[in-house]
């Protein structure tokens, strides 16, 4: 099953041009079976989908609901939560990288460097944090090795990091341009119906498969030199946002990290054995 594992809609990605219908429709054409909406720090374009077209429009198509989370010291990071498990916390950038592990992994859910190798402050082995500990890699559960737009260096450096720490390999086009959808993507051994059902083959250690072509038409390679101001222009618009939103985190963090939750990938087995007695 064939699942493009980083998309950009322009419904919760203020610089995407592709919206979630064109979206769909370029990656059937391509012959996926699925998307994963990873925007920047919002669920608001998997909300469009769930709330607009879900069970009327391309049924047999998988949506699923994921995201891209700028940290405060270790650049993107993509991820995905079990369906049901609603986490606003999520949603409010500049958690450090050390305290948004433990809260996704608290939760039943999964996380990874997108494009680890790529810009500086936005690419975890561009930033201080790698640097410092280079080994906080064996704690994310997988590492995105196929980045359709970035250049073969940087995903040849994100596939040895994934084959070091032996983590699964993602896939995903990372496309804001509706040429670019679907160039890349993860091809999963068993079926993908739900956020859990990808979860768990992580977690299973299944041979999943990170495949695609590059796509040459990204904005930095237009902008050359110019791309370093907008570089450190993040850095800022990072550090500005992270700040902003300090008091609504510290408030999430109180009420969506309870002192000892039930790990919603165990919530099946606990029925099960509840059953049995």
């Amino acid at each position: 099953m064939k699942i493009d594992m980083h998309c950009h809609v322009k419904e919760g990605s203020i610089d995407s041009k592709v919206s979630l219908e064109d979206y769909i429709r370029k990656l059937k054409e391509r012959g996926l079976d699925g998307m994963l909406i990873t925007d920047h720090d919002t669920y608001n374009g998997y909300r469009h989908w769930k709330l607009s077209m879900k069970g009327k429009k391309y049924t047999d198509f998988v949506v699923l609901k994921g995201i891209e989370y700028d940290t405060l010291d270790a650049g993107h990071i993509l991820i995905i939560m079990p369906q049901g498990v609603k986490m606003r916390l999520l949603e409010l950038r500049g958690l450090p990288i050390s305290l948004l592990i433990d809260f996704v992994h608290h939760h039943g859910g999964i996380c990874g460097p997108a494009h680890p190798c790529g810009e500086k402050y936005m690419s975890f082995t561009n930033t201080k944090c790698f640097r410092k500990n280079p080994d906080l890699l064996a704690k994310f559960d997988f590492v995105e090795t196929f980045n359709a737009c970035e250049p073969p260096a940087s995903n040849g450096g994100a596939k040895l990091l994934a084959d070091k720490y032996e983590k699964t390999g993602f896939g995903g086009s990372d496309a804001h341009k509706v040429e670019c959808a679907g160039m890349a993507y993860t091809v999963f051994p068993e079926p993908v119906k739900t956020e859990l059902d990808l979860i768990m083959q992580v977690r299973k250690k299944l041979p999943i498969r990170a495949e695609g072509e590059y796509y040459t038409g990204t904005t930095k390679e237009k902008i050359g030199k110019v791309n370093k101001l907008l570089v450190a222009s993040f850095w800022v618009y990072n550090r500005c946002g992270a700040l902003l939103r300090m008091h609504w985190r510290n408030k999430k963090i109180k009420k969506e990290q309870p002192i000892d939750p039930i790990d919603p990938i165990e919530i099946p087995y606990l029925d099960k054995i509840k059953r049995k007695h």
